[in-house]
């Protein structure tokens, strides 16, 4: 929406000339205007970021990417437990809670989960940029509690048209024991359980070891060699497109 000064100015001077107003009003008036519509110009403002993830992985789709821009939080930190809501994500691909995180100021989510090789851009639109960053996170679904994402990654500096890329490596939730059993395994490598509410493995977010599989000496696993994997896992381009 524009504001047009000008008739800001003569509806205001129009009032005071009813009242009996002075010219130094009218210039305290004027000034006042000048304020008014900078911060009706800041508050019209708004800044677009398009962010593209690829999954770079032979045999492990993606959970629907959920990405989100904030100014304040973090994800994640590795060496600390996971939020309840990076937990239900990591368990079981399930990103609702993770946009609605306390901090979120715009999210977006991909519709569908992301096969190995593909890509997927979203957009997310906000007034802010002061301060800005953006967090991606998405569960590598044929494990018991991998994902991986970009945490808080600083977007305030990029003008228009500018991209950053990066790489992003496996973070084990650490919520869920990596048994690869039948059943506890949400993807369909397996088609088991997602998320369950227990922690029964370390409680701290770290980097994810990889899977062993039936192959490599795991009896009891589901999986098999093909859905070993190694970092990074995916690619992610953010682009300021406004």
């Amino acid at each position: 929406m524009r504001f047009s000064k000008s008739l800001l100015i003569i509806a205001l001077a129009g009032s005071l000339t009813a009242c009996g107003g002075s010219d130094k009003k009218t210039v305290d008036m004027t000034d006042s205007v000048d304020e008014m519509t900078n911060q009706m110009g800041e508050m019209a403002e708004s800044h677009q970021f398009t962010v593209q993830v690829t999954n770079l992985t032979a045999a492990q789709p993606f959970s629907p990417v959920a990405v989100i821009a904030h100014t304040d939080g973090m994800l994640w930190q590795i060496g600390e437990p996971a939020s309840s809501a990076l937990e239900l994500m990591a368990e079981g691909g399930d990103n609702s809670e993770l946009l609605a995180s306390e901090y979120t100021l715009q999210s977006a989510s991909a519709e569908s989960p992301l096969p190995p090789g593909q890509q997927v851009t979203m957009v997310l639109t906000t007034g802010e940029l002061d301060s800005l960053k953006i967090s991606v996170a998405t569960m590598l679904v044929n494990t018991n509690d991998a994902f991986t994402g970009l945490n808080a990654i600083d977007v305030s500096s990029l003008a228009v048209n500018e991209s950053l890329s990066r790489t992003s490596f496996s973070y084990d939730a650490g919520t869920e024991a990596n048994s690869e059993a039948a059943g506890t395994i949400p993807g369909p490598a397996d088609s088991g359980e997602g998320f369950n509410e227990m922690r029964d493995d370390i409680n701290r977010v770290a980097m994810h070891p990889g899977v062993v599989t039936q192959d490599d000496g795991l009896a009891s696993s589901v999986l098999t060699s093909q859905y070993k994997f190694d970092n990074p896992v995916a690619q992610i381009v953010i682009t300021r497109t406004q």
